[in-house]
């Protein structure tokens, strides 16, 4: 595999230095990206960066994951209009150790041949004082050179404050350490970040003689709506299983614009062009098929294979008629506790259930599934109610502990769109 012709026929390729794509030709490279722990889990916006450290490393070369213990502190200018909200140093503290635990899943860290490395900046400058920050870091560049980038430039009318001035410094002197300390030649980023990379470009350039330093930087997914990557109805596509579960994850490219697959296949797949170029032109009439063979992919990926099993399982209890009490018994306690968190879940004392309790009861007084005693015999009566996916027309059906899905939960419909589960505690 080679580096830059995996990202530009994935149209991923933004810019790079002047013989960046020689130096990566002649042998083994480092290089690597940063990542602050401005957020509890990374996105799926984090997620490309992610393929392209991947994908670097399956062309040979060395990744270095830098995680921002410092410059998280400080909060970086670029792409923003106004100035960040500081986070407490525990707060941050708490997201790297997390981040790094994602991180670990999507790059291979042995530690022979091209093994992944993990380096956190807060090791760089924590015995820093203010004096060897300015003698030694702030004496590089200019401050005519420094405002000559767009994210200083874009911010100078709405403010900037020294602190997020001071970032291009601080990123600049990363790359420096790393290319002494790692003999990493390559910084990359994304397509906002090509002032602040190539200003550590600069930097190394200045300080070290005869040194050659590289930026390398990827396109910013847009989509074909003007709608921001990474985000859907419910906000941000995180990584972690509790802030976005698999299965919205899941349905997340599942849902995708037709316009969208084309780039989304070629950022997220690890198929190579001959297979993505295949698949494409034998499912060109059935997107929706390559819809769903993208999101098992990197469902898989990102999650486990364990968890996309657990996705089937819910869409089958959400929207297929043919199960019934037998198959749901059988499914995996995960996929109910991952179905309870994408619908309406109440949560009764399991002595009630225990007891008998009459369905519109229990739906009424219980759960507000009906809006009172009348409505839900009417429901009954139009056929409209199903327990555990088998419909009722008896008004007097009582729910037990018979009832109960792994002894824990009631599944209840009311209509063709409503759906309920009542968790017995």
């Amino acid at each position: 595999m080679n580096f830059f012709e995996e990202l530009e026929w994935r149209n991923m390729l933004h810019d790079a230095m002047p013989g960046a794509k020689e130096v990566t030709n002649s042998g083994m490279c480092t290089g690597y990206i940063g990542f602050d722990p401005t957020a509890p889990s990374m996105t799926i916006g984090n997620y490309v960066q992610i393929m392209v450290l991947s994908l670097w490393q399956r062309s040979g070369h060395k990744p270095i994951v830098l995680m921002g213990g410092a410059t998280g502190r400080i909060g970086d200018p670029s792409g923003k209009d106004s100035e960040r909200q500081l986070k407490s140093y525990e707060e941050l503290d708490a997201n790297l150790n997390h981040q790094i635990k994602q991180m670990e899943k999507f790059l291979d860290f042995s530690p022979k041949g091209n093994g992944a490395l993990l380096r956190n900046n807060l090791d760089f400058y924590k015995d820093m004082n203010a004096l060897d920050f300015l003698r030694d870091i702030g004496k590089t560049l200019t401050v005519s050179y420094m405002l000559s980038k767009d994210s200083v430039k874009n911010r100078l009318e709405s403010g900037l404050s020294f602190t997020e001035f001071s970032y291009q410094l601080l990123q600049s002197y990363d790359f420096q350490v790393l290319y002494q300390q790692d003999n990493c030649h390559f910084q990359m980023g994304g397509s906002d970040q090509w002032g602040n990379i190539t200003s550590g470009a600069e930097f190394i350039r200045r300080n070290l003689t005869d040194s050659k330093a590289y930026a390398v930087t990827s396109k910013l997914l847009a989509k074909s709506d003007g709608k921001k990557f990474g985000k859907s109805e419910k906000g941000n596509i995180w990584l972690d299983p509790e802030m976005t579960t698999p299965y919205q994850f899941y349905q997340f490219w599942k849902n995708a614009d037709d316009a969208d697959l084309p780039m989304f296949t070629r950022y997220f797949s690890m198929r190579s062009q001959k297979e993505v170029l295949e698949l494409e032109n034998d499912l060109k009439d059935d997107q929706r098929q390559l819809k769903e063979i993208l999101a098992e992919e990197i469902t898989t990926r990102v999650h486990s294979k364990e968890a996309f099993d657990n996705v089937k399982d819910v869409s089958q209890i959400l929207f297929s008629k043919k199960l019934d009490f037998n198959v749901l018994n059988n499914m995996d306690e995960d996929s109910l506790n991952m179905v309870s968190k994408e619908i309406t879940t109440f949560e009764v004392d399991k002595s009630i259930i225990a007891n008998g309790i009459n369905i519109v009861e229990l739906a009424t007084t219980h759960c507000p599934i009906f809006s009172s005693l009348s409505d839900g015999r009417r429901k009954i009566k139009e056929n409209a109610v199903s327990i555990n996916k088998q419909k009722i027309s008896d008004q007097e059906t009582n729910v037990n502990t018979e009832n109960l899905i792994k002894g824990k939960y009631v599944l209840i419909e009311n209509g063709k769109k409503n759906k309920y589960l009542v968790k017995a505690v």
